[in-house]
């Protein structure tokens, strides 16, 4: 059961971090009665996470529906994220049924155009009060619980009282440091470059990603006419990039099968990048602390997935919280169910991801599933909802699927 809490609460909530996740979760706290104090470290309303795959998966849909997010994202030129990948056996091209519904989207934005857009919906959302310039220094804890936050500010330290402190603050999360909740932590054995390119054509002007096994890479068109350019080797090529970056990275995007015509295309950013970037799962809940978006799980990039979960992890803890943190409720209880929900979702998800992060070849039944998807486009739009992570890894290898890829490779030999 909860325990009894100090009278005096500045606010029911206090979320550090005030990029997706944390926005996300601010508005939709207060449009349930919530008073929200939305943290934000730097001092600039239009500041962006600058290293990120500028991807919103499918799953993500309905939370920027429901933020009503998705009419300024097409008026900002937002892509809808339809896609192809490369394999040895061709291309996965998903595709509706001839007579079906279109598939499930999301959309490739520029966070230079997302990050400004849904804080500004943040700070509009009446019972939010966004704190821009305030970076959390600690917690404040009273018998075993979290029931605040110290932040450094504009006007000096300041400390901020609530029910639930809630951690939004990316894959090194303060919050979850200070809270000393524990971190597990998987090594990836790839690196990354990106950069960003205007003039670049791509095939039907849709997204491409490359498995090479293990090398990856994507280029995904964004806003404004912009493509997001993305190699993710195998860190035994570390050296040779780290000698010539420029020279290696347009040379490794050159030998693609396919490759986008990256010479008359026009760099628009540096190439930026990280040589160590491991995957990172936390427990999501602690007394009084909850934690979303990257700074409660920090999966691989080069599946795209983090944007995405950041809002649907904003979501389930509003969903599960909202009535409790306003005392209408045990926040303990709405904890433990948030927690449960979070590992229920995204472990399984997760587990997959580390492993491929060993920059191994395709397994067995990878090797099965997606040689079967280049031939079949049941297959292809099974594989889409997967990428889109509206269905789990249970149901993308389920023996139905299993069954029809091997029929399907079976008569692909015989012919």
């Amino acid at each position: 059961m909860t325990k009894p809490e100090s009278p005096v609460h500045d606010y029911d909530v206090v979320i550090g971090g005030a990029g997706l996740a944390g926005s996300a979760a601010a508005i939709l706290l207060a449009r349930r009665g919530v008073r929200v104090a939305l943290l934000e470290r730097r001092s600039d309303p239009g500041a962006y996470k600058v290293l990120c795959t500028h991807s919103l998966t499918a799953n993500a849909y309905p939370v920027l529906e429901e933020l009503g997010l998705v009419p300024a994202l097409e008026k900002a030129g937002a892509v809808r994220n339809e896609a192809r990948w490369y394999t040895r056996w061709g291309w996965i091209h998903p595709k509706p049924e001839p007579a079906g519904p279109p598939l499930p989207y999301g959309y490739n934005v520029r966070r230079s155009t997302l990050d400004p857009l849904i804080r500004s919906r943040a700070a509009e959302t009446p019972g939010v009060d966004l704190l821009l310039g305030h970076q959390v220094t600690g917690l404040i804890r009273e018998a075993g619980r979290t029931v605040g936050v110290r932040a450094s500010t504009p006007g000096g330290e300041r400390e901020i009282r609530a029910r639930l402190v809630v951690g939004a603050d990316g894959r090194d999360s303060p919050v979850a440091r200070f809270a000393e909740v524990p971190t597990q932590e998987y090594e990836n054995t790839r690196f990354g470059y990106l950069a960003h390119f205007r003039g670049l054509p791509l095939r039907d002007g849709i997204a491409h990603t490359w498995f090479l096994e293990p090398d990856m890479a994507y280029a995904f068109p964004n806003d404004d006419g912009v493509t997001v350019v993305a190699v993710l080797p195998d860190k035994k090529w570390l050296p040779a990039f780290r000698a010539d970056l420029e020279g290696s990275f347009l040379a490794f995007v050159r030998d693609l099968p396919d490759a986008p015509p990256i010479d008359s295309a026009e760099r628009v950013t540096k190439i930026i990048g990280t040589v160590d970037y491991p995957l990172r799962s936390r427990r999501p809940t602690a007394p009084g602390l909850a934690l979303i978006g990257d700074a409660a799980l920090t999966s691989d990039p080069l599946w795209g997935v983090g944007c995405g979960w950041a809002l649907e992890t904003a979501k389930w803890l509003t969903e599960a919280i909202a009535p409790a943190v306003t005392g209408a409720g045990d926040l303990d209880q709405a904890l433990a169910a948030y927690g449960r929900g979070h590992r229920r979702r995204l472990t399984g998800h997760q587990k997959l991801a580390v492993d491929f992060a060993k920059a191994r070849p395709f397994n067995p039944v990878e090797r099965l599933i997606f040689s079967a998807a280049a031939r079949d486009e049941s297959l292809a739009r099974h594989m889409h909802l997967f990428a889109s992570r509206l269905i789990g890894p249970f149901r993308f290898v389920n023996p139905v699927i299993m069954a029809r890829s091997w029929a399907v490779n079976l008569k692909h030999r015989r012919a």
